[in-house]
């Protein structure tokens, strides 16, 4: 056995053990980086309110002015709120619904509004936004983490689509109050306008928007963070505010908003929206807990191997550890057995020739083989060691038991001597030095009538 592969492998597995005990412990007590969303707040609700702009900060044609340069912006109130579903630290989907007015001015100039009021002047419009609704999805562009964790920031990107119920009116003077001279309210759905039937509400003209922002929340608590954003909100409609010179240009409009938004759930989970892999990864390294289970890890593996070493120990060098050597201080090249004892061989006799040898017992067979048995190892390579150093010769006389007839058994012993010859040559005897012989059921040592007495006849006499 090589005890430095158990000591490697025992070690491993009892590493790989703990490991795993150690992940565990862990997972019971802090949520992982990427442990799935059941360890998160994911739902939240916001509340908004701003001003809107009848342009966008990219620009294009807004159908009121007249001439660049007389078009005024005009601030009008939008307020709104927002249901969110966090599915990562990176992407939401988020249904927002809002309303408001939006109003837009010539400073210098008036113009006329169009088919429906011809020769009345148009000087401002208000558009009322009776309501908007898209789904958005909302993109997490980055966490930064202060010098308190509690203050967090997160920048974030959003694009949808939906639908938007508005009516224009068009005033001929600046003071949005009076002097009316386009309002379509209440005959939308009659109005056949810019080649499309308008069925459905008379009040409002239906619309779709796409609603594309960027924005930033500021986390005030576990439950509660400040929400500041752009919305660039781009339509299909060219009558956003009313009649105009542009014919079928698609209107803009964007507002610029803040609020309040609210997550959902146990305040015992972390809010996904504000999740930061590295600052977890980081936090968890930092983690007492974590360190301490670390340095009794490494404890328990230094006792393992420890443990390991003293079961490895072999002070006497005979492959037979100290734990279960029941014979220490054996010399060195001894020949032991299993528990660490020597093997003890015949001592050297006299035989009837007059020459002086080593007596060997011996080679015993199953019934009807000639394989040899593992235990007949020992004394053959005791013998080969011998034939080596000495140079010497050997004869083996191969045996059977009477069963069966005399022919059979005369090759199967002469099979058993030639296996005997075989691992001895294989074990480096010169085959030159070795007459193997068969000689069946012939000699036998005991009585053929008893298993007992067959037993002993299987086998292969060594003469030397």
């Amino acid at each position: 056995m090589n005890y430095s592969t158990i000591k490697k492998t025992a070690v491993a597995a009892s590493l790989v053990a703990a490991l795993g005990f150690a992940e565990n412990a862990q997972a019971q007590t802090n949520p992982s980086v990427f442990g799935g969303r059941s360890q998160y707040r994911t739902w939240s609700i916001g509340v908004q309110g701003g001003i809107t702009t009848p342009n966008t900060i990219i620009g294009g044609n807004n159908a009121f002015g007249q001439k660049v340069g007389y078009f005024q912006n005009k601030v009008g109130e939008y307020y709104g709120i927002t249901v969110r579903k966090q599915f990562s630290h990176l992407f939401g989907l988020e249904l927002e619904g809002n309303r408001g007015k939006i109003k837009t001015f010539n400073k210098n100039n008036a113009f006329e509004a169009g088919s429906g009021s011809q020769g009345k002047l148009a000087k401002s419009a208000q558009t009322d936004v009776n309501w908007a609704a898209s789904l958005n999805g909302v993109f997490q562009l980055g966490t930064i983490d202060f010098l308190r964790r509690e203050n967090a920031v997160n920048f974030y990107a959003k694009v949808g689509l939906g639908a938007f119920a508005y009516n224009p009116v068009q005033f001929a003077n600046n003071d949005f109050g009076g002097g009316e001279v386009y309002n379509n309210k209440g005959n939308w759905g009659d109005d056949v306008l810019g080649d499309r039937e308008h069925k459905g509400d008379k009040d409002n003209r239906l619309g779709m928007i796409v609603p594309v922002g960027v924005g930033a929340k500021f986390k005030l608590s576990e439950v509660v963070a400040l929400n500041l954003g752009y919305t660039m909100n781009f339509t299909d409609e060219a009558l956003l505010y009313g009649p105009n010179r542009h014919g079928d240009s698609k209107q803009r409009y964007a507002n610029v908003y803040g609020g309040l938004e609210f997550t959902l759930g146990s305040r015992d989970k972390q809010n996904l929206t504000f999740a930061n892999p590295a600052a977890t990864l980081y936090d968890e390294l930092r983690d007492p807990s974590m360190k301490n289970e670390l340095e009794a890890l490494k404890q328990r593996v230094s006792t393992l191997e420890g443990t390991v070493d003293q079961l490895s120990k072999d002070s006497d060098g005979d492959g037979v550890s100290d734990k279960f050597d029941k014979c220490p201080g054996t010399p060195a090249g001894t020949v032991v057995d299993g528990s660490g004892c020597p093997i003890k061989f015949p001592e050297p006799v006299v035989t009837n020739s007059a020459t002086t040898g080593a007596y060997y017992s011996p080679i015993q067979f199953e019934f009807d083989s000639s394989v040899l048995k593992t235990e007949s190892y020992s004394t053959l390579d005791k013998l080969a060691k011998e034939l080596r150093d000495n140079k010497s010769s050997v004869t083996l006389d191969g045996y059977a038991s009477a069963e069966g007839s005399e022919a059979y058994n005369l090759n199967l012993s002469k099979d058993r001597a030639n296996a005997v010859k075989q691992y001895l040559v294989n074990a480096g005897v010169s085959a030159s030095s070795i007459n193997a012989n068969g000689y069946g059921e012939a000699n036998p040592v005991a009585d053929n009538s008893t298993e007992q007495g067959r037993v002993k006849n299987r086998r292969v006499e060594i003469k030397k």
